[in-house]
């Protein structure tokens, strides 16, 4: 995602903070070279909840977005919060992030899954491509978060993710 170096130095109190939350669950990806691993990719998320940060940005921007204060209540009432998905450059292209989003989706109880991305033209890249295929839907598009002047599209799926929502391929 192009974080500038030195962004775990200020982002792991927070990742720390969310392996407590209720519905946490990472997965991770090593590879075994001779004598020694190597992470490749990693992901999290969990159960969403109106006292969260982004729980508090996404739902302002669906307000601004036009969506109705119903339809917000409903989507942000019971969601699995996807906050980290990152495959390696070296360790794409073989269908790991796919293989890790269907393992952090499955037996989800809440009903819908969301996840920010940020804006890419033509939603011409690898994480874009596995979104839509798994069946993720705009949200919210170009919306721009506190403290990050990058567009992100909110994307979101209802659960459970079933067989058939799965490529085939």
């Amino acid at each position: 995602m192009d974080y500038p170096k030195g962004t775990e130095h200020h982002r792991a109190p927070m990742w720390t903070e969310h392996i407590s939350r209720p519905g946490w669950r990472a997965v991770g990806a090593v590879v075994n070279q001779g004598q020694s691993s190597k992470l490749v990719a990693v992901g999290y998320g969990y159960r969403g909840a109106p006292h969260q940060w982004w729980h508090q940005q996404v739902y302002g921007g669906m307000r601004n977005a036009g969506w109705s204060e119903a339809a917000i209540r409903q989507t942000m009432a019971n969601y699995f919060e996807l906050t980290e998905l990152h495959v390696h450059p070296n360790a794409q292209g073989h269908g790991l992030g796919e293989a890790m989003l269907v393992r952090l989706l499955a037996d989800r109880t809440e009903q819908v899954a969301l996840l920010s991305t940020p804006e890419v033209n033509h939603e011409d890249n690898r994480a874009w491509r596995l979104y839509r295929r798994l069946g993720f839907n705009d949200v919210i598009r170009n919306f721009t978060f506190t403290g990050d002047s990058r567009p992100f599209a909110v994307l979101g799926r209802n659960l459970p993710l079933t067989a058939d929502d799965r490529p085939t391929s």
